[in-house]
């Protein structure tokens, strides 16, 4: 269940996605972008975990600095696929992260033998192609290229977040170290690239990216944290669909049937997914209880022999 948080992270993507969108048309620079993505996810946490007195500092900072790595470098680059690419192009090009975690785990990590679901997150896969359909003409082939390189990367950012997870990290900090991570380059891009005045809505439209970014991270660590790796990437596929319905609410932009098919297709990947780890749950239930069943009667006749 703890998998389903990905739904809700989802939603808070594909709005945080129009919102890069639009700051970057409104003349906001990807500096700017990137430092309203860490800023109220750093001042917020920062101010709940001194009012409730928590602690910030990590038992361990290594799995940090390599999910920091991979994530920061994600967001930079998809932040520039979304700047320099339409819409959706950009958004399949950052989303082919479960494909790669998928690969990983049937084929590099060798921990992952259950095929169904990887070929549920393959036909997910499928099925992004089919609502976006990408076209990439060579002056966009670099950022389409970088676009790719932010899904890989954040495979290793999700991967990351899981072992963070099952070392028993707390989301919320995981988040504020990551944020702390994002701020800084911010910082260090605009130093670089010097300060740009923008309009009060380029201004509003990156409060919306640092806002919608804060909460669907805290959703995302949580499910990948705590739930199953493929469940939650098939999930993870959601995205396009409340993108695809942002797309028609405010930008009329109706899909096509082969748009809606490819719809249907990652709802189905994603439905069989969790049919498939329900069911090995039930299994491994099961299992359980038939084990302790045989150690309480295995117990019980060691004492009624010692009688």
């Amino acid at each position: 269940m703890q998998s389903l948080w990905m739904l809700l992270a989802s939603m808070m993507f594909a709005a945080m996605g129009a919102c890069v969108k639009v700051s970057s048309d409104l003349g906001a620079t990807l500096p700017h972008v990137v430092l309203f993505r860490g800023i109220p996810s750093v001042l917020l946490i920062l101010c709940w975990t001194r009012y409730t007195r928590r602690t910030l500092t990590p038992a361990r900072w290594t799995p940090h600095i390599w999910r920091n790595v991979s994530g920061i470098s994600s967001m930079w680059l998809g932040f520039f696929a979304i700047s320099h690419l339409p819409l959706s192009t950009a958004i399949s090009l950052n989303y082919t992260a479960p494909l790669f975690i998928a690969g990983w785990m049937l084929g590099w990590g060798g921990t992952q033998r259950d095929m169904i679901r990887v070929l549920a997150v393959l036909f997910g896969f499928v099925g992004v192609i089919a609502i976006l359909r990408p076209s990439v003409n060579e002056s966009q082939l670099v950022p389409a290229l970088l676009g790719l390189g932010a899904g890989a990367l954040s495979a290793i950012a999700m991967m990351q977040i899981r072992e963070l997870g099952r070392l028993g990290e707390a989301e919320w900090r995981t988040v504020f170290i990551f944020s702390c991570g994002v701020v800084l380059t911010g910082v260090v891009g605009l130093a670089v690239q010097g300060w740009r005045d923008i309009s009060p809505a380029a201004w509003l439209a990156l409060t919306g990216v640092g806002l919608f970014g804060l909460v669907g991270q805290l959703a995302m660590t949580r499910a990948f944290g705590l739930g199953s790796a493929l469940l939650t990437a098939a999930l993870q596929y959601t995205t396009i669909i409340f993108a695809a319905l942002l797309g028609i609410a405010f930008w009329d932009d109706i899909p096509d049937v082969i748009a809606w098919a490819g719809m249907a297709l990652i709802i189905a990947s994603g439905l069989l997914s969790i049919w498939r780890t329900y069911s090995e749950d039930r299994v491994m239930r099961g299992q359980t209880k038939l084990a302790m069943q045989t150690a309480a009667t295995t117990e019980t006749a060691k004492e009624t022999g010692r009688v």
